[in-house]
């Protein structure tokens, strides 16, 4: 049914939530899908809330690190069970992580984006934003949302972008 399924990955639960809705959506069918993972550095928030040159491209380098070991790992989890999978890393500073996963989704071809969503509703939805909706709205493609039960718990990498004074964006549940 599906040949490339476009996974985009933060680290956050919800995000891991949504690779493994992916993996068993590929695996489920006669012929294994192909996975385009994707991971998106955005350093625009960092780089307005960063004071020091120095801090700001340690902490851009620490996002990249971060980015491309959970690319591998999530590739070797995909390769583990049999399935092939592409790993495709981009950073950005003045475009949404929206238009970024459209943009892979028209790219790469994919007939299908497996997301995570954090859920986020009322104000926070306002200042933060909804890359889900956005991405479910502006997909040429089928968009299947999935939320972790423990949307609220932070990963690693929502602690490094905290700090930085970014923040990861996500959102819409589907139950």
């Amino acid at each position: 049914m599906f040949q490339r399924i476009l996974v985009p990955l933060d680290g956050s639960p919800t995000s891991d939530h949504g690779l493994r809705v992916a993996l068993e959506m590929a695996n489920d069918q006669k012929e294994k899908a192909r996975l385009i993972l994707l991971h998106v550095v955005d350093d625009f928030s960092m780089l307005v809330e960063m004071s020091a040159v120095a801090n700001y491209h340690e902490m851009l380098e620490g996002l990249r690190r971060y980015g491309h070991e959970l690319l591998i790992q999530a590739k070797n989890t995909a390769h583990a069970l049999g399935m092939e999978a592409e790993v495709v890393s981009r950073e950005v500073t003045q475009q949404s992580i929206a238009d970024v996963i459209l943009e892979e989704a028209r790219s790469t071809t994919c007939d299908l984006i497996v997301m995570g969503t954090h859920g986020r509703r009322g104000v926070r939805r306002l200042t933060m934003g909804s890359d889900a909706e956005q991405v479910v709205r502006g997909s040429p493609v089928p968009v299947v949302l999935v939320r972790h039960e423990d949307a609220k718990s932070a990963s690693f990498l929502s602690k490094l972008q905290t700090e930085a004074g970014a923040y990861a964006k996500s959102n819409v549940p589907i139950q």
